[in-house]
């Protein structure tokens, strides 16, 4: 009885936030360590089908630059980075599109639908699809370059984004699954930062909230200092800390994300710790929460 109780109460915490964000999109950048844990990659499936299944509308943006890079080496293939962005030649942009679009997108939609999944026949309960930016021309991008003018090849950045298929898809109860490749004007293909991407979907969307996972607990006063953890903040504290170099480098492009889908309407933006078992669920549907949360 006494454990049932216990469930009994969470439950009821959990109430107000499901009435809160009953019919709500919610942005999700899924990558980082969370990716290639596979018992970390089941918790978040099930955690997007619970938010699908009691009303809230998950859109999921995904990257995969651990396992690009896998397989670059596997390829006999140079791994560089320039300002935290990948070269991306051509024969680098075949292996992107092969390794996000066809086997980190669709492992994705499969592990979301298998958790959807109703004892029913008809198939009921797959509520996942995988897509990528240039489907339906969804993330149109153009050539990114460096501060320093260098020529990075197929590295895109958002240009717009068409968000018709999502509100389609979202409108027939279906949850998003975003690689994060976009299309040029001419149909060449663009490798995007995977925060860069997720920040311009939540802003078109005009999403309730953004939630970032990555592989740390969140933002910190001092990036050294793992005890200094801020678990709210504003725009103007945020960018203080990015002019005062205090956010580390990998976390600068989810810091700037935020940043942007905020000053776009989104209302909260959120960055976790991904490999945390049920870290959405925590952030979403407790009092507490947990990571940083940067808003208005």
């Amino acid at each position: 009885m006494e454990n049932a109780l216990t469930k009994a109460k969470i439950l009821m915490e959990a109430l107000p936030y499901i009435k809160e964000y009953y019919g709500r999109t919610i942005t999700v950048k899924y990558g980082g360590s969370a990716m290639l844990d596979d018992s970390l990659k089941q918790s978040i499936a099930s955690d997007i089908v619970l938010m699908r299944y009691v009303g809230m509308n998950p859109v999921i943006v995904h990257g995969g630059g651990p396992e690009i890079s896998s397989y670059m080496k596997k390829l006999k293939k140079e791994v560089k980075f320039v300002e935290g962005l990948r070269v991306t030649d051509k024969e680098t942009m075949d292996i992107v599109k092969m390794v996000l679009v066809g086997k980190v997108n669709k492992e994705l939609v499969s592990m979301i639908n298998c958790h959807a999944r109703l004892p029913e026949p008809g198939g009921r309960g797959r509520i996942a699809v995988g897509i990528s930016g240039d489907d339906a021309g969804l993330i149109i991008a153009q050539k990114c370059t460096t501060t320093t003018g260098q020529d990075l090849g197929f590295v895109g950045e958002v240009q717009r984004i068409n968000t018709e298929i999502l509100q389609n898809l979202i409108k027939d109860g279906f949850t998003p699954v975003i690689a994060s490749v976009g299309v040029g004007e001419e149909g060449e293909s663009y490798n995007i930062n995977a925060d860069s991407v997720a920040a311009e979907i939540a802003a078109a969307l005009k999403a309730d909230k953004i939630i970032f996972l990555t592989n740390v607990d969140g933002l910190y006063k001092d990036f050294a200092d793992k005890k200094s953890l801020i678990s709210a903040l504003s725009i103007d504290e945020c960018e203080r800390l990015i002019k005062e170099n205090l956010i580390g480098e990998g976390m600068l492009p989810k810091a700037r994300g935020c940043i942007r889908a905020l000053k776009a309407g989104v209302k909260r933006a959120h960055i976790l710790n991904g490999t945390i078992p049920h870290a959405l669920l925590l952030e979403i549907f407790t009092d507490e929460g947990i990571g940083t949360m940067i808003v208005k």
